[in-house]
């Protein structure tokens, strides 16, 4: 073990294997390389959504990222933080500068800016577009800084090509996905290398650039909880390993007073950290490491037996209370999924399936508890930090399918660690290791297993990189707005209904008008149509959701008079019964009855859709309540009178392979405004009351008379002065 362990010190130091010293030029030329060529393979891995359709913003709440970044790049910082969105959230409107986590917006500014002064001419669409596949390329390097200082150089270039391609990470940082998480995994990464280095040196220079990082994360994301929770935890690990150190107390302590000053100067966080439950644990922590300290101080003052007496009744009390607020917290957390509908009802805060860890993770599912299982082997300070890592990591992402991406990174970690260890073993030259001698008839069997062992791990490596290319080409690179099916011949058909609807809207519609949604669209309404929404993806009113659900789940008439109080002039559905779209507002309809249950119990019952057998069914053996809602009525409107296929009877919904049971439709307060080519996307427009005008109509009316009159008396006065002159002229003659 002693000479296997000077060996490893002798590679981490630029060593060879055969005890030959590598040039520390050649090492860094290698090491420059391999993060090279992993930022190369990240960033191209990430372009076959740009290949295939085009350069376009993708999914949901990147449009309203687009948005913003689009106004601060404009308008300016200020502007920004100052900025009301009246088309957001009618008639309340949104403060976007105190509502949101603005590194992201800051970042793509700052980039778009420095190109400008540059001279080099890009929209800032492209930038946006192009943002996260460049940042996965710092990812990598800040996966390679943490690896080395946890274990060596070549398991940090290995973790470096591993997070560049591996999908858990890839899904979240294509090109076009301008997310928050597209920058924040590059800024939780760079927080813990420098927290490592703060811990490994007890420097207040690297500590303070830890705080710097955090700050950024603060910025980015949300996501910085996990950050300020495992860094406590950490400490409070060491504290009962005693293992507290100078270098611990000047870490923590500069950390946390540092890291929550800068954290507070967000206007979206604020007080939070100083007020919140999900803080408290970073500032039980830091008490508790004064007292220690302080304890320590007193050392030479008590006796033995006085000092194991304060000592473990400190612990004591302090692993209580963290424990009983865990499980506080895990209880609020538990109250909030089952009776918040609204976070129930979103597919990332669903439990995490084996499928799905074993699809963005592959076999590094399988090697990094070998990592883990050597990092505690060795333990140290800041090998006990990625272990914790791990542990939470893995909690997490089995809690949420969201946090999946929290755990991908550790996973590349520990994953290059057992490969690094295996590599190191059965490729190393151990022409230097004093072996007994053995029998002849062995001398041969060491070569061949050696052989064997390293086929085997680069065939898995293959495998690994043919399955996140094949994951990535398919799964993660197909944006929402574009969709594309495939014929027999396996040409392919894109179905672009939702520009093709929104740009309806742009180009048909009063600047003013007021469209109603269900959430999941109003980013993309506001983004690319350029009209106010009632709700959208920033779920934070609820009763204003839970509104907007029941005018979806009540009848015509009750739905009208809804509609009026909000002054709403198309309603937008999504519909996919004719090419089978699985994701259309039907099978999103019980979320929406859901929500608006809790907040309207005595109008809406969940109950009410369900035959009294318990189904959910849209054929006629359905619920009346169901079948006469304004959802269904809008989804179904004149399909009954459309046979999708000759195998086929008319009104047959491919979604829910059913024929639907109210085909008879009729509207009294709605009139079909808009359906898109494949019927994907429906607009019906609300019908005013009769002898009656909307305000704004009065108004523009009222307005072109006053005009109309006003030159109408310079017309007249025109006509007099030149009467007169006429007069005149005619009397001198």
């Amino acid at each position: 073990m002693a000479e296997l362990r000077a060996a490893a010190d002798g590679r981490k130091k630029g060593g060879l294997s055969g005890g030959l010293a590598q040039p520390a030029g050649w090492q860094s030329l290698l090491s420059f390389t391999v993060l090279f060529l992993a930022w190369l393979a990240g960033f191209s891995s990430r372009l076959f959504a740009v290949i295939r359709f085009e350069s376009i913003i993708h999914e949901f709440d990147p449009w309203f990222n687009y948005r913003s970044t689009h106004y601060l790049t404009t308008n300016g910082f200020y502007e920004f933080l100052n900025w009301f969105d009246e088309r957001a959230w009618y008639p309340l409107g949104r403060i976007v500068g105190g509502t949101v986590y603005p590194g992201l917006m800051v970042t793509a500014g700052l980039i778009h800016y420095v190109l400008s002064v540059l001279h080099v001419t890009i929209h800032i669409r492209d930038v946006c577009v192009f943002l996260a596949p460049v940042f996965s390329g710092l990812t990598a390097i800040s996966t390679f800084l943490l690896t080395r200082e946890l274990w060596n150089q070549g398991a940090g270039l290995l973790a470096a090509c591993f997070i560049a391609i591996v999908p858990g990470y890839i899904s979240r940082s294509v090109a076009g996905s301008f997310d928050n998480e597209g920058i924040a995994i590059f800024a939780l990464q760079f927080t813990y290398f420098l927290w490592v280095k703060s811990i490994k040196t007890g420097s207040m220079f690297w500590t303070v650039g830890c705080c710097l990082s955090y700050f950024y994360m603060v910025s980015a994301w949300g996501g910085y909880v996990f950050i300020i929770n495992l860094i406590p935890l950490h400490v409070f690990v060491l504290l009962l390993m005693q293992r507290f150190s100078r270098r611990v107390y000047i870490a923590y302590s500069t950390f946390y007073i540092v890291g929550l000053v800068l954290s507070m100067q967000i206007p979206f966080v604020g007080f939070q950290p100083i007020r919140t439950s999900e803080h408290m644990a970073a500032a039980g922590v830091f008490a508790l490491l004064q007292a220690y300290a302080f304890l320590q101080y007193l050392r030479d003052r008590l006796t033995r037996q006085e000092r194991q007496a304060l000592f473990y009744l400190g612990v004591s009390s302090a692993a209580l209370l963290v424990f009983l607020t865990v499980i506080y917290l895990s209880c609020i957390g538990d109250y909030a999924k089952i009776h918040i509908p609204i976070i129930a009802s979103v597919s990332e805060h669903q439990p995490t399936t084996w499928v799905s860890f074993f699809f963005d993770l592959h076999i590094l599912v399988c090697t990094f508890p070998a990592g883990l299982w050597f990092c505690i082997k060795n333990i140290n300070d800041e090998r006990v930090f990625v272990a914790l890592y791990a542990i939470s990591a893995v909690y997490f992402a089995g809690v949420m399918v969201r946090l999946m991406l929290t755990l991908t990174p550790v996973v590349c970690m520990l994953s290059a660690i057992a490969f690094s260890s295996v590599f190191e073993r059965y490729l190393g030259d151990d022409m230097k290791r004093e072996n007994p001698p053995t029998d002849d008839s062995k001398e041969g069997l060491g070569p061949n297993i050696k052989s064997i062992v390293t086929m085997l791990m680069l065939m898995l490596l293959m495998m690994f990189a043919v399955h996140c290319t094949w994951v990535t080409s398919n799964a993660y690179s197909s944006p929402s707005v574009v969709l594309a099916s495939y014929n027999h011949d396996g040409s392919r058909n894109i179905l672009d209904d939702f520009r093709e609807a929104y740009y309806w809207l742009r180009q048909n519609t009063d600047e003013h008008a007021r469209v109603m949604s269900w959430w999941d669209y109003g980013y993309q309404i506001a983004g690319m149509a350029n009209r106010t929404t009632l709700v959208d993806n920033n779920t934070w009113n609820n009763s204003h959701i839970a509104l907007v659900g029941k005018a979806m789940s009540s009848n015509e008439s009750t739905a009208y008079e809804i509609m009026r109080s909000l002054d709403v002039d198309y309603v937008l559905i999504i519909f996919g019964g004719v090419i089978g779209y699985s994701g259309d507002d039907i099978n999103k309809f019980l979320w929406m009855v859901r929500i608006a249950e809790g907040e309207h119990p005595k109008d809406i019952r969940e109950s009410d859709y369900f035959t009294p057998q318990g189904e959910f069914r849209v054929d006629k053996a359905g619920s009346p309540t169901l079948l006469n809602c304004l959802m269904y009525k809008m989804s179904y409107y004149r399909f009954g009178e459309m046979q999708v296929d000759f195998r086929t009877p008319p009104g047959f919904d491919r979604t829910r392979n059913t024929e639907i049971g109210n085909k008879d439709i009729k509207f009294k307060h709605l009139e079909e405004a808009f359906t898109s080519e494949h019927w994907l996307v429906r607009i019906y427009k609300v019908r005013k009351l009769e002898n009656r005008e909307p305000l704004d109509h009065k108004i523009r009316v009222t307005s072109n008379m006053t005009k109309q009159r006003s030159s109408g008396k310079k017309v007249c006065s025109v006509c007099v002065c030149v009467y007169v002159k006429f007069v005149s002229v005619a009397c001198w003659m």
